[in-house]
């Protein structure tokens, strides 16, 4: 006779506990209730130091750098990438990290890092002598740790990989092989990142899309900029900023007798996780004078020139906001911030109506957000 098959019936096992078994496989939490808490979710922001860009990276609110992701800036040559990293840097010392700074153009002066804010008694300065020797360090860094890191690759264009400073000087003897290491080292770290609150802020070089085929002058013209480091890269960044700057002599900003202390530059958001593409705003960088960085607060005017609030008369403007009403010359703006502390008050909640909340509710015209790409 045949026998019977005996079968046991599983029990309902609640899902905690099946939490806790795949937290126990993994070695880790990689497991989570995200009615309770959500590892994706940003929940704290570096400032960049430039208000406005920190009101366009994030839909509702007002952001920055967020921790626990990769970010990357990225821009022509001299258009602030290394000037607003350190302020960056300097922002995320007044909230208790610790700064990791990775130099592969051995560039960084110890000077220019205080005096845009940084505290050298809690910055790790590296020489990046390859890629693999950063990406190692990140992970055991992280692993050696639990406070919270800012790690920064001033960049990630002129760090060489092993095989290029022990091979040749001939650049097929070593093609593709840093995006693949890159591509290798951004799947290991991603995730220790998010886990440990710690913030990668890569640096990088916009070069010019050469391309080739029929339509090679479309591509040019649509997709005028490339970055290094392959497409690994790009799919990692959760915030990518790309810096441009105008050719033009009223680029720069000169002081009363002319000599150049400083450069306008153009800031257009190419990928946000917490936004959208597109966005862009403009600032200053002072690097000519004791008073180094964003110049913040000068920048004001142009986020809310076209607002509905401000209405022109010959060299003269009016301010409304509900009851209150000041009218100002532009040329008296960083003075009257300084001055006059409501009129800043009120400038700020401006700014907060129609950058933050305009574009979150949609109720502007959606050319006022976004550059003109034509």
């Amino acid at each position: 006779m045949a026998k019977k098959k005996t079968s046991s019936a599983t029990g309902r096992v609640s899902v905690s506990d099946l939490m806790k078994m795949v937290n126990k496989k993994a070695g880790q939490d990689v497991a989570h209730d995200l009615t309770v808490d959500s590892p994706t979710e940003v929940k704290q922001w570096i400032p960049t130091s430039s208000h406005w860009l920190d009101c366009i990276i994030a839909k509702g609110k007002v952001a920055g750098i967020p921790v626990g992701k990769i970010s990357e800036i990225a821009g022509l040559e001299a258009t602030g990438k290394s000037y607003m990293a350190a302020q960056i840097a300097a922002n995320a010392h007044k909230m208790g990290m610790l700064v990791v700074y990775f130099d592969s153009e051995s560039a960084i002066d110890p000077d220019f890092l205080e005096r845009a804010g940084c505290d050298l008694s809690r910055l790790m300065y590296i020489q990046a002598t390859n890629v693999e020797f950063v990406l190692e360090t990140i992970e055991e860094l992280l692993g050696a740790t639990d406070e919270q890191i800012l790690f920064v690759w001033d960049s990630l264009a002129l760090t060489p990989s092993v095989s290029d400073v022990e091979g040749d000087f001939n650049p097929n003897s070593s093609m593709a092989v840093k995006a693949r290491i890159l591509a290798k080292g951004m799947s290991k770290l991603i995730v220790p990142i998010a886990n440990k609150q710690a913030t990668l802020l890569v640096l990088n070089q916009l070069k010019a899309n050469i391309t080739t085929g029929p339509m090679a002058h479309v591509t040019a013209m649509t997709t005028p900029y490339v970055t290094p480091g392959g497409k690994a890269m790009q799919y990692s960044y959760s915030l990518r900023i790309w810096l441009t700057g105008r050719k033009s002599k009223s680029a720069f900003i000169e002081d009363e007798n002319g000599f150049r202390i400083g450069s306008e530059v153009k800031c257009r958001l190419e990928k946000s996780r917490f936004g959208t593409a597109g966005r862009f705003c403009t600032f200053r960088i002072l690097w000519g004078t004791q008073e180094i960085g964003v110049q913040d607060e000068e920048s004001w005017f142009d986020a809310i020139k076209k607002s509905s609030h401000l209405k022109s008369a010959g060299s003269w403007y009016t301010f409304t906001l509900g009851d209150y009403e000041k009218k100002f010359q532009p040329s008296k703006w960083s003075d009257m911030l300084k001055q006059d502390p409501e009129f800043k008050e009120k400038v700020l909640e401006l700014i907060q109506l129609e950058v933050v909340q305009a574009f979150d509710q949609r109720n502007s015209s959606a050319s006022n957000f976004y550059e003109n790409e034509e």
